[in-house]
């Protein structure tokens, strides 16, 4: 008898674009640390972003939220693609979003001009 509700084992289907800054951070690991925090108003559907800011410990984000231009583009995209981490490595700071399914999927050209401005804050920093 088979199982009317198998459990998914493998490769499930989600997907995540990195874009890699190559930096050295050094000892300032935690200047590069920041996150969007989206605020909203509306429910389910019908939610829209209200103000974007930047939290994180160091310099970084505190440039981010100075760029009012870069907070009104992230204002216009959808929950999912404004919810940006910019996370430092040893050799490279990575800017990523959240996972998407293969449908959701993809790099819009504002959502790229978004990444590359943070990518320019980043090389500034």
């Amino acid at each position: 008898m088979q199982d009317p509700n198998p459990i998914p084992w493998g490769a499930l289907d989600r997907f995540q674009a990195h874009f890699i800054v190559r930096k050295k951070t050094g000892s300032g690991f935690g200047n590069y640390i920041a996150k969007t925090k989206l605020s909203t108003k509306g429910h389910f559907a019908a939610k829209t972003i209200v103000k974007v800011q930047w939290i994180g410990s160091g310099s970084l984000a505190s440039k981010l939220n100075e760029d009012n231009e870069l907070n009104e583009l992230i204002a216009k995209q959808s929950i999912g693609a404004a919810t940006i981490y910019v996370e430092p490595t040893e050799v490279a700071i990575r800017i990523r979003s959240k996972w998407d399914n293969h449908i959701a999927f993809g790099i819009t050209k504002e959502l790229f001009e978004i990444y590359d401005r943070i990518a320019h804050h980043i090389k500034s920093v």
